[in-house]
């Protein structure tokens, strides 16, 4: 899941620029080759010695074509203002747009390698599998427009505004524009694209009394904010560490479509860094709920792991700091005793911390969120400031998920009279969002 759509505090708050790319490698030093010039020098002399004459303007017009015919460190030596340089980064761009478009159609995703890093090329083919089995049938780019590219050395910078279409089973269209983030690198003297990510893809809108709530049973909480893509609490102010949160894994109808997400995480809301993990479940198209467990570091996209969860599952789920850039995360199915553990290695914000039922997002869409009934989330807790508080010390916030409309999709309660449990429950409103997203794997708001 990507991260939240913003601050869930009453202040509206979009994400901050994404995490800055490696630096560039050393640049050569510019200028001809030294070794080049003298060779010219010496035929010249030579051809001086042999015919009795030196020609000056001869020797001139092959030191003129040797500098036009020097190496230019090819993009490794090309400034910001290199109008080459530039051109070539956004032929690349608008190829790899190409590309993506033309895979899904041809279900050939090899198509999309070429202008790809490895890294960047595996999330391209957990997208493109994602927008098979959300229901996206076909994908077009109807506009693009750059904003700033720079170069510096082997490494790219480009802000693209692209316009996508996207086109699902039961007929709908949806159309979004949103802003890119690129990140290319020179592999062997070629660009690729190592990362995009999307800084204004995520804003989760503060409480304004005026919403349409719908039909919402229970007791929910009064005064939340809102999001397109997720429902729960979030806390922030101070140094998190260490997050944890144990639910039910919810009994999907697969009379529904579309997938919800439940998962704990750190950092995101107010930065572009966002480790979590926790529980999916998504309805298949032959009619079958498949359910599973993952982790997520952004930017990169989630990975399904080796933990066996059911409909009816008692999940614990915990991500903590360790040593360094170290962290720990922990998934125990309660129910049958099985775990999964992972030590990864993540620069985080510390800077929030989420317990969140989600409309996981899938390429270029937010996938519908299906009809999950009710979340019961128990044992939620985080590490703040060096001390373990529940929600309600934490002064967690509620955020509530709304449709294209406006409407109230999914609710959260209010607290429990313990501080650290809520339940999230899914009303009979419309799942109108999908957008065309093409940064996040699963989603986060």
């Amino acid at each position: 899941m990507d991260m939240l759509e913003g601050n869930a505090t009453n202040e509206s708050t979009v994400p901050t620029a994404p995490v800055a790319p490696p630096p560039p490698p050393k640049r050569p030093a510019s200028g001809v080759n030294v070794w080049r010039l003298l060779s010219v020098g010496l035929i010249a002399f030579l051809l001086a010695t042999f015919t009795g004459r030196l020609q000056l303007p001869s020797v001139v017009s092959g030191v003129r074509d040797a500098v036009a015919r020097a190496p230019s460190g090819v993009a490794s030596s090309a400034s910001a203002n290199d109008p080459a340089a530039v051109a070539a980064v956004k032929d690349v761009i608008q190829q790899a747009n190409d590309a993506q478009a033309k895979a899904f159609a041809q279900h050939d995703v090899s198509l999309m390698r070429a202008t790809a890093t490895d890294s960047y090329y595996q999330e391209l083919l957990q997208i493109d599998s994602d927008l098979a089995t959300s229901g996206v049938t076909a994908i077009e780019l109807t506009k693009l427009d750059f904003g700033a590219v720079t170069v510096s050395g082997a490494t790219a910078q480009a802000t693209t505004f692209e316009t996508w279409r996207s086109t699902y089973d039961d007929g709908s269209v949806d159309e979004r524009t949103d802003r890119n983030n690129y990140t290319l690198v020179q592999q062997n003297g070629i660009w690729k694209i190592q990362s995009d990510v999307q800084p204004d893809a995520q804003t989760i809108s503060p409480s304004t009394g005026t919403g349409t709530p719908g039909v919402v049973p229970g007791n929910p909480a009064s005064s939340s904010s809102s999001s397109s893509n997720w429902s729960g609490y979030a806390a922030s102010g101070g140094t998190f560490t260490s997050v944890t949160g144990t639910w039910t894994v919810p009994q999907v109808s697969s009379a529904s479509a579309g997938a919800d997400a439940t998962w704990v995480g750190i950092g995101g809301m107010s930065s572009r860094d966002l480790i979590q993990a926790g529980t999916q479940a998504t309805v298949t198209t032959n009619g079958g709920v498949r359910y599973e467990a993952w982790i997520e570091m952004l930017p990169q996209t989630s990975r399904t792991v080796a933990l066996s969860v059911s409909a009816g599952d008692s999940v614990t789920v915990s991500i903590t700091a360790k040593s360094g850039n170290d962290w720990a995360i922990a998934l125990k199915n309660n129910t049958t005793g099985e775990t999964y553990d992972q030590t990864v290695q993540y620069a985080s914000s510390l800077s929030s911390a989420e317990w969140v039922q989600e409309a996981p997002s899938a390429g270029r869409g937010i996938v519908p969120l299906d009809n999950f009934g009710t979340l019961a989330v128990s044992k939620a807790s985080a590490v703040r400031d060096g001390k373990t508080m529940n929600l309600a010390q934490l002064g967690a916030k509620p955020v509530s998920m709304i449709n294209g409309r406006g409407e109230v999709l999914a609710q959260p309660s209010s607290l429990s009279s313990d501080g650290n449990g809520f339940t999230v429950t899914r009303t009979q409103a419309q799942s109108t969002t999908r957008g065309t997203n093409p940064y996040r794997g699963r989603g986060g708001p």
